[in-house]
């Protein structure tokens, strides 16, 4: 059975950067963020792991953990790391896994499960799919997963956005349209019957269909 929306993500122990970690208990009480890259000095992951680096600060703002993960040795990882810091100006300042065996590959449903037990001979292309981004809650449940080829970057203001409208779901029970930003107009989801409404939006909203009722953003 594949991961879905709604799963709980896999825990697992691994090596990284800053050591060895239980993934759950990493978490915490906290929402994170896993990102994966198929292998250590490729082009367009370099590019990413700086730019995460960069906006760290915003979801350290978000309670939200990051965790990087490439098919490499936690070793390759501080080499790395070194270029990034060259070339984008910021270092990886979160903790990188070391995926050396597969195993979180395969729990997170990025390889199969006969593709081995070893980053040994293996190339970024037989990792091409070892490319997703995971957003988990603090209940361990996965709220997001977005899968982006080798050749395209990842938008990480994005997946902030995504971030803060999953967030403010969970604060209010809400649904944000197309396009939202933090602070524009939100959705009353059709679970929300008008009477529990008027309790949320005291000052009201405009019905546009009998499912599409638009209100403005809670404050919290």
């Amino acid at each position: 059975m594949g991961l879905r929306i709604g799963s709980i993500a896999p825990d697992f122990t691994a090596r990284t950067t800053e050591g060895e970690i239980r993934f759950h208990d990493w978490i915490g009480d906290h929402w994170a963020i896993l990102f994966s890259h198929p292998k250590d000095f490729t082009p367009v992951c370099t590019t990413e792991l700086g730019y995460m680096a960069q906006l760290k600060p915003e979801f350290d703002r978000r309670g939200t953990r990051v965790i990087g993960l490439s098919v490499d040795p936690v070793e390759n990882h501080a080499t790395w790391a070194k270029d990034i810091e060259e070339t984008q100006g910021t270092a990886p300042n979160y903790p990188m896994i070391g995926d050396t065996d597969l195993e979180v590959a395969k729990l997170y449903d990025m390889l199969p499960e006969d593709e081995g037990d070893s980053c040994e001979g293996r190339t970024a292309m037989d990792n091409a799919t070892v490319r997703a981004v995971y957003v988990i809650g603090p209940d361990k449940r996965i709220k997001a997963m977005l899968v982006y080829p080798m050749t395209s970057g990842r938008d990480f203001n994005e997946i902030l956005r995504l971030l803060d409208s999953l967030q403010l779901n969970a604060r209010h029970t809400v649904a944000t349209p197309v396009n939202w930003r933090d602070g524009d107009d939100i959705i009353i989801p059709p679970a929300v019957t008008d009477e529990q409404a008027r309790d949320k939006f005291p000052e009201g909203w405009q019905t546009l269909k009998p499912y599409l009722r638009v209100a403005k953003q809670p404050v919290d």
